[in-house]
């Protein structure tokens, strides 16, 4: 199930990354901040436990997140850019690192690396992928955090097209998706239009 953040200092942060002039350096730190947001929203069902705290006026019992925590999955490399925004919002948070990349002949993800925290049954795991295009290197990646035991899996991206979230939720109608925008669709060459470009060439300054 897709979840739309739609939210207006999301939606800003996007048209800015959007821009085809915005500065590598811009872009950056914009994906930092809006990994912030994401998470924020990717979270708001977390389970609670209640501690027993003082505050400086006496004692009560407080809520605080229950169980293990959490586990950030960025797909390299383009997801990276969303974790220090993401370890904003969840400091505590551990990270995965799940190394694909697209063949741009067959379009399908290629695995090179793969690294999980210990004791993933017991934990949630945010898949990272900016971008939901064919959706190839989500749906492979959110297999490789389920084949790892993760407790259950969800995805956070920037920018999905129809195409990826319709093939998302046909392989894993299980795991909901925090997504800012969905636009038109995609193009002959795999990339969302009128999207962004690729986000991990305009956060590293690559082509």
């Amino acid at each position: 199930m897709a979840t739309i953040i739609n939210h207006p200092l999301a939606l800003h942060k996007l048209t800015l990354m959007r821009d085809e002039g915005t500065s590598t350096q811009d872009f950056r730190r914009l994906l930092r901040e809006v990994g912030a947001l994401l998470a924020y929203e990717a979270t708001r069902d977390l389970p609670l436990t209640e501690r027993a705290i003082n505050t400086p006026m006496g004692p009560m019992n407080a809520p605080v997140i229950a169980g293990k925590k959490l586990c950030i999955a960025p797909a390299l490399r383009a997801g990276l850019g969303l974790v220090d925004g993401m370890l904003d919002a969840i400091p505590a948070a551990r990270i995965a690192h799940i190394g694909l990349y697209r063949d741009h002949e067959t379009l399908e993800p290629v695995r090179y690396y793969f690294n999980t925290p210990e004791a993933m049954t017991e934990r949630m795991a945010i898949v990272a992928d900016p971008m939901l295009a064919t959706a190839g290197s989500a749906i492979a990646a959110v297999n490789y955090m389920k084949d790892a035991g993760a407790a259950s899996v969800r995805v956070a991206a920037l920018l999905a097209a129809p195409e990826g979230i319709a093939a998302l939720e046909a392989a894993h109608p299980d795991v909901p998706v925090f997504v800012i925008a969905v636009d038109e669709r995609l193009n002959d060459k795999g990339y969302i239009l009128p999207g962004l470009g690729d986000a991990g060439d305009r956060q590293f300054g690559t082509a």
